[in-house]
């Protein structure tokens, strides 16, 4: 099967995930992709298992005598909660001419050049694009799909040598759980990639360090007509509370190593507020900075208004995976390699979001992070590149030759 038929197949499931949720996977939704890659897994001769938790995890034996390193390749089935993944609709355009990408003409949507502008960089190619109601899926069923297909051909080329060879695939990666259960010892690689980047020459090993806020603002409700020193309306403290923050993180301002404080949601009456806020910085000293900003936040507030007006909760979510892949220069090499030789050229800027893998390197599973083949990810506007895909399959068979041959 062909790396795009196999993506839209997987496009048709419904696995959005659910930061408001308790369990795990978040959505049970997502367990109907797992189960059927389990299955095709299995279909295609590898040993694959499913846990409780939803991991699917595949192994494929060496088949050489050679003291071969163990690579694993990851990726993740869950799709953003930013936008709809329900009955994704997706349309192939082939040859793209440079033009307007008309997505919905009922309700005004349209993919442009003018406005995206690394869609002149794929002139000629076929694109898969939405039909500007729902999300793709490209983040990441384009990187699930690279994988199976690279399982597929190994499984019709059993002459290919390889050593063990681990895939997994994990839910939750959007609500940043992704890893949450995961058993990095059952995984059994000394190093791993996950999928789950943009361009398809991307090779990215340093991610922001990341945490959430919760800030919480207790008000004193009071009847309007009789509200004069009496009245703590929480909304107007909770927009005092965002003054007090720096206005320059904020991420609509911000760019490549510049760490923000993004306000994803609030809401709210006079009685209380509850707002969520994501903080970002790819430095660990300014990482620590922007959440003793929000402490210091919370404290005047809390001064002014008395003790209880405002609640802080900071959780850390996931780190800066450079530190620990700078010594790691065979793993980035390979990938290089890999890239270069589909003459491609690699790009090595810095994720401003994180992956899997992010996780796994501080778990002790070095794991830098290769793309895909898709843009515009967590919206309507999202698309993928039927080349780059084939692409990213070639890079995958390219990674196995390299570690075949660097142990002959």
């Amino acid at each position: 099967m062909k790396v795009h038929e196999r993506f839209l197949r997987y496009a048709k499931y419904d696995t959005q995930s659910d930061p408001e949720s308790k369990t795990y996977p978040s959505t049970a939704k997502q367990i109907a992709l797992l189960k059927d890659l389990k299955q095709e897994l299995d279909g295609l001769g590898v040993d694959a298992t499913m846990d409780n938790f939803g991991y699917v995890i595949g192994k494929i034996k060496a088949n050489t005598t050679q003291d071969v390193p163990a690579v694993a390749f990851i990726a993740h089935v869950d799709t953003s909660p930013d936008a709809s993944g329900k009955d994704i609709s997706p349309r192939i355009i082939y040859d793209y001419d440079g033009k307007d990408i008309i997505l919905n003409e009922e309700i005004g949507i349209t993919l442009s050049p003018d406005t995206f502008k690394n869609l002149n960089e794929h002139v000629g190619e076929d694109l898969i694009v939405t039909d500007g109601l729902t999300l793709l899926g490209a983040d990441d069923k384009a990187g699930v799909a690279e994988i199976m297909t690279f399982v597929e051909y190994l499984h019709h080329h059993p002459d290919v040598s390889h050593g063990d060879i681990t895939v997994v695939f994990t839910p939750d990666e959007e609500v940043g759980n992704g890893t949450k259960y995961i058993d990095i010892e059952n995984i059994g690689a000394d190093f791993a990639y996950t999928l789950d980047g943009s361009y398809v020459g991307e090779l990215a090993y340093e991610n922001f360090n990341a945490a959430g806020a919760t800030v919480v603002i207790n008000g004193k409700s009071v009847h309007p007509g009789s509200a004069k020193h009496k009245m703590l309306n929480s909304l107007m403290v909770a927009m005092e509370f965002d003054k007090l923050l720096p206005t320059h993180m904020r991420p609509e301002i911000t760019e490549k190593y510049e760490g923000f404080n993004h306000l994803h949601n609030m809401a709210g009456n006079c009685e209380k507020t509850v707002m969520k806020y994501i903080i970002r910085n790819h430095d660990k000293k300014t990482f620590a900075k922007q959440k003793e900003d929000f402490l210091n936040a919370s404290a005047f507030l809390n001064k002014k208004y008395g003790k209880d007006t405002c609640y802080l909760e900071i959780e850390d979510s996931y780190y800066n995976m450079r530190e620990k892949l700078e010594d790691n220069e065979t793993i980035i090499n390979i990938a290089m390699n890999a890239i270069k030789n589909q003459n491609i050229h690699p790009v090595t800027e810095p994720i401003r979001g994180g992956t899997d893998g992010a996780r796994l390197t501080y778990m002790g599973l070095p794991c830098p992070n290769l793309g895909t083949g898709g843009y515009n990810f967590h919206g309507p506007y999202e698309y993928l590149s039927i080349n780059e895909m084939e692409k990213a399959v070639e890079i995958l068979k390219d990674i196995n030759n390299q570690i075949v041959s660097k142990e002959q």
